[in-house]
């Protein structure tokens, strides 16, 4: 169980590109067997690319490896370091709390306008009910790696956790 709490996002990066994977797969062999492609393809593969953009994050995020510019963080002492560390951390869960908040904001109203997908025509929530929870996850794998980052032990726990 701690490992399906500890990995999570990878478990769930790995289900989403098998999948991916295969609907590619017949999809390449039914239009070289068929000359026709099949239509719902597209519209699975590019909300499948979402998910596996946000839970990627989550990853990245825990690990400490999400896209940073350091020069200003590398360049100060270490007092100062804890300074930026702390108003890095409190603008980047700001911003990712309300990204979960407005995809939340979505998945209400695309359940209460009863809008549908263009290719398979089933509620467009089913797409987007995982992006809220992605970056409700992000932010918490970030909060984590930070907390690592202050205590000191960044690179050692994640590295062998």
């Amino acid at each position: 169980m701690n490992f399906i709490l500890r990995d999570f996002e990878k478990i769930v990066c790995v289900a989403i590109f098998a999948a991916m994977t295969a609907l590619g797969f017949v999809n390449v062999v039914v239009r070289y067997l068929t000359s026709y492609s099949l239509a719902s393809s597209e519209e699975l593969l590019t909300n499948g690319f979402l998910l596996l953009t946000i839970f990627g994050a989550a990853i990245a995020a825990r690990s400490g490896d999400h896209l940073a510019v350091t020069l200003l963080y590398d360049l100060v002492p270490a007092p100062a370091r804890k300074a930026i560390l702390l108003l890095a951390t409190a603008l980047s869960a700001l911003l990712l709390a309300l990204s979960a908040w407005f995809c939340w904001q979505l998945v209400t109203n695309q359940m209460s306008s009863g809008i549908r997908s263009y290719a398979l025509q089933i509620p467009a929530w089913y797409y987007s009910v995982g992006l809220p929870f992605g970056f409700a996850l992000i932010l918490i794998r970030y909060l984590q790696y930070a907390q690592e980052v202050w205590t000191g032990r960044a690179g050692t726990e994640v590295a062998n956790g």
